[in-house]
């Protein structure tokens, strides 16, 4: 009897995913000052006219306290909130306007999709082997009559969403992913990580090993994909998605290897050379640079990644270390501290040892947040093992988010920088070229 139920649970726990969909995340229709941790409360700063929660009444400058009775206070939270908005929800919101506290309810609509003139966009879902369904948009040339080459790409750690949905505000990232999609001539899949976009789960919660299931199940989704040409796939990694690039090619059998603002050392050593870069960018002298990184960053971030604990833990029992964590208690840029906990032990290096398809790797010059010795390391990894086929290209002024500057401390302050056509189309011409 007990081996017979074994398939039948099996066939329910397999019917019962596979009946799973996603559905459409909602179009908030504004824009907000989120959460700082400390006070309560969303300052909205942009209401879109003829939306939803405009027609409700919101307006600019009023500070949203509660979305569905949730008080709005962690700011890792705050991203959370928003991605598990979906169309036709209704959505009621406790705001603050003139010292007086008001109820708004709105009916959300559906965030609009990708469309393109002479590109065709299919949104579809996977489901990763931790059991997230995610999803994925592939683009293809709508004229294309053969199989084409494919292009996969793995995005960085962030919790922001690697779609470029009609009406999403335009930065660097974004015009390169238009770019890639109008322009390259290949199948492009681009994958949500959980949490994300139209993608279940939350990213505040999620970790390394979930983001890369859900990047080797969407690699096994194109390969089966109709326009696509299985033996010709090539990833096209930034930020985090270069680092890991290697590691899913090794595994997955891509044929390429496209590397755009990567590194190879480890997060503790990453963290302590990004500490260093902006103390200086701050105005320290060196000497105050070196005490304040022996006082403070080393034990702050040994605690959090060597020894695994999070910020309020480490802080905890190390008081004269708060005046250093600008982080919140148990997230690191929105990820949660088990997040950064796997990436410290993840051997990025073994990844660049062992690849043996051709590599490309892009790092520009204003890059602040990686830096130019963790590219040197990469090519003398490879040349060290015999690698036949790799370049690295330096873009002069190119900052870590693919816009111009004249100096990194210009990108470092936020400043907006410059876009050219050569950014996409070194990715571009690139990806052609390992797709031969």
């Amino acid at each position: 009897m007990r081996t017979l139920l074994i398939p039948i649970i099996f066939f329910l726990i397999s019917a019962s995913s596979d009946a799973q969909h996603l559905r459409r995340r909602a179009d908030i229709g504004a824009t907000f000052s989120g959460p700082s941790g400390i006070a309560a409360g969303a300052v909205v700063r942009e209401v879109k006219d003829g939306s939803a929660l405009a027609r409700a009444g919101l307006r600019q400058g009023d500070k949203i306290l509660r979305v569905n009775d949730e008080l709005l206070v962690d700011p890792n939270r705050w991203s959370d909130i928003r991605y598990d908005l979906r169309a036709g929800d209704e959505v009621s919101l406790t705001i603050l306007r003139d010292k007086k506290h008001r109820q708004i309810s709105a009916q959300l609509e559906a965030l609009p999709k990708e469309s393109y003139e002479r590109v065709e966009v299919q949104y579809g879902e996977v489901m990763s082997g931790y059991g997230d369904l995610v999803r994925t948009i592939v683009t293809y040339p709508k004229n294309a009559s053969t199989k084409l080459p494919a292009l996969l790409v793995v995005g960085g750690l962030s919790c922001s969403s690697i779609e470029v949905h009609p009406g999403r505000r335009e930065t660097g990232w974004t015009r390169t992913l238009r770019d890639i999609v109008m322009k390259s001539g290949m199948v492009v899949m681009r994958v949500e990580k959980p949490g994300v976009g139209d993608s279940n789960g939350h990213c505040g919660e999620s970790t390394l090993y979930r983001d890369l299931a859900a990047f080797e199940a969407a690699y096994e989704s194109l390969q089966a994909f109709d326009r696509a040409d299985p033996s010709r796939i090539i990833i096209y990694g930034s930020s985090m998605g270069s680092a890991l690039a290697p590691y899913l090619a090794n595994k997955l059998g891509a044929s390429g290897v496209i590397s755009d603002g990567t590194f190879v050392k480890t997060w503790f050593e990453h963290m302590l050379e990004i500490e260093r870069r902006i103390r200086l960018f701050e105005g320290d002298s060196p000497a105050e640079v070196a005490r304040k990184m022996n006082e403070g960053y080393i034990p702050l971030y040994y605690g959090m990644l060597i020894e695994k604990k999070s910020y309020e833990q480490v802080i905890r029992e190390q008081p004269q270390l708060a005046g250093y964590n600008y982080h919140s208690p148990r997230h690191m840029y929105g990820r949660p501290v088990q997040y950064y906990h796997q990436v410290q032990d993840f051997n990025f290096a073994k990844g660049w040892e062992e690849i043996k398809v051709p590599v490309r790797i892009i790092r520009g010059t204003n890059d602040w947040i990686m830096s130019a010795d963790d590219n040197d390391m990469i090519i003398d990894i490879l040349e060290s093992h015999g690698h036949q086929d790799h370049q690295l290209y330096v873009y002069e002024g190119l900052d870590h988010w693919n816009k111009i500057h004249e100096r990194a401390l210009d990108s470092y302050q936020g400043n907006p920088g410059k876009w050219e056509d050569k950014i996409s189309q070194v990715i571009i011409d690139f990806a052609k070229e390992l797709a031969q």
